[in-house]
């Protein structure tokens, strides 16, 4: 069967999770946790000879350790289960903060993938694979190397994650792409504004609060009020929490007391079994359950370094890109209105005010309950004032700003917005014209990687 007949394979690298399956389906065949557990006793390099010993043999033992390592590892769910039973096997995360920092982590985790997950030749398929944005050059050409070297894929194409979550959008018209990507990830949070396909890279944020910090957060408050859970359980727990618990309040003082007045109705209560002893044990969920998605909007709860909430970041994201672009949001949001995942228009007359917002939503930290409204209500105060301030500044029987409407939707699609994306683009003819192939690789090497054309024919 040729190659271009088969579906390309679609792996999304995140901090926290990686999703991974073929291009055309719309949820990923497999999410696994980014995380490799190796065999301590062959990570070494292996005893030295002793004085007057062979050096072959010595070689030879060094040797057959890599072997071994090369052989006994674990990923994903298997690892973590692998590192809590055994203390031979440590874990190893490859990516921080959104960026490969072990690499020889990531290409076993990569082979995991390949082979025991997805089950597929690598040799007959191409590949999207998906970075974060301000991806050195020098990341996409290891990238590059160990895909084509080790692997042999016959194509590659690296996509920039936040387009990747615009083109979510984009499923049954054709459009511009441009808009901008709030992309909230276990390891890192950006605010990307993308026009035509190509990311604005001056006007990028990035805040420290992510989905771990949700986590970590947690974990610290239920170690405050000393709830009885197990050390070795206590982050697992806290993660599972916020996953299944925890929801965005309007008002934090408001909620304080709804959770004192009627503790039976929202205080929840989480069961486990202690994996050491296997007795029971029990925690309440309380003010965690709104606390923790809070820091978004008030950082300070968390982080005394960085007090700007994510609705002020949005806003000078946005305020900071090129007023031409401004425009072209406008027309997307004509088109586009009830595929986007979540919308910020503005209709002001004044020059200094963009004509449009087109704000993408991405990531599971996303998902919290009632997260989108409160955002909504947020960013309106904030574009409300500015309209209220540049009126103050008018002279009489100037023309006055028109009334900002803000326009949030959510959809569960955000959760894989950047899979879905790339299986949406990597599934068009156009994907094949675009990736950079083995033989172009052999012929000008590794430096072919360090950038990818964005492919507009589908728009």
């Amino acid at each position: 069967m040729d190659v271009l007949s088969r579906p390309a394979v679609v792996i999304d690298n995140g901090t926290g999770y990686t999703k991974m399956g073929f291009a055309g389906n719309v949820e990923p065949c497999f999410i696994t946790p980014t995380v490799v557990a190796v065999n301590d006793s062959f990570s070494g390099s292996g005893q030295p000879a002793a004085r007057g010993a062979p050096a072959r043999g010595n070689w030879l033992a060094q040797h057959s350790a890599g072997v071994m390592a090369d052989l006994d590892f674990y990923i994903g769910q298997e690892a973590l289960a692998r590192s809590r039973a055994s203390s031979s096997h440590s874990l190893s995360y490859p990516i921080r903060n959104g960026q490969v920092e072990n690499w020889d982590s990531m290409e076993r985790f990569w082979q995991q993938c390949i082979f025991n997950y997805l089950r597929c030749d690598p040799e007959d398929h191409y590949f999207l694979l998906t970075e974060s944005p301000l991806t050195a050059p020098e990341i996409r050409e290891y990238t590059g190397e160990i895909m084509f070297e080790t692997f042999n894929v016959p194509g590659l194409y690296i996509a920039v994650q936040p387009v990747l979550a615009l083109a979510a959008g984009y499923t049954t018209t054709k459009c511009e792409m441009t808009g901008v990507v709030v992309d909230v990830g276990d390891g890192a949070t950006h605010i990307v504004p993308v026009a035509d396909g190509y990311v604005i890279g001056s006007s990028i944020r990035s805040i420290p609060i992510t989905g771990k910090d949700v986590t970590q957060f947690i974990h610290q408050l239920l170690k405050e009020r000393g709830e009885n859970i197990p050390p070795e359980e206590s982050f697992d727990v806290a993660r599972r929490i916020k996953e299944m618990y925890c929801y965005t309040s309007s008002d934090v003082v408001k909620e304080f007391n709804k959770h004192d007045r009627e503790p039976s109705k929202y205080v929840k209560h989480w069961t486990g079994i202690k994996p050491k002893t296997g007795a029971k044990y029990t925690c309440d969920i309380g003010y965690e359950r709104f606390l923790g998605p809070e820091i978004f909007f008030n950082p300070e709860m968390y982080n005394n370094d960085f007090t700007t909430p994510l609705q002020v970041v949005i806003d000078r994201c946005i305020q900071s890109s090129p007023i031409d672009t401004r425009r072209a949001l406008y027309k997307v949001l004509l088109i586009c209105v009830l595929l986007l995942l979540f919308i910020l228009r503005h209709r002001i007359e004044c020059k200094e005010f963009p004509m449009a917002q087109n704000i993408v939503l991405s990531g599971g930290s996303t998902m919290f309950k009632d997260f989108h409204r409160r955002l909504q209500r947020d960013l309106k105060k904030i574009v409300d004032a500015r309209v209220r301030a540049s009126n103050s500044r008018l002279l009489s029987g100037d023309a006055k700003a028109q009334p900002i409407e803000v326009n949030v939707v959510s959809h569960p699609i955000q959760r894989y917005a950047v899979w879905f994306g790339g299986s949406v683009l990597a599934s068009t003819a156009e994907f094949y014209e675009a990736c950079r192939t083995k033989a172009e690789y052999e012929e000008y090497g590794a430096s072919i990687c360090r950038s990818n054309p964005v492919f507009k024919g589908m728009y």
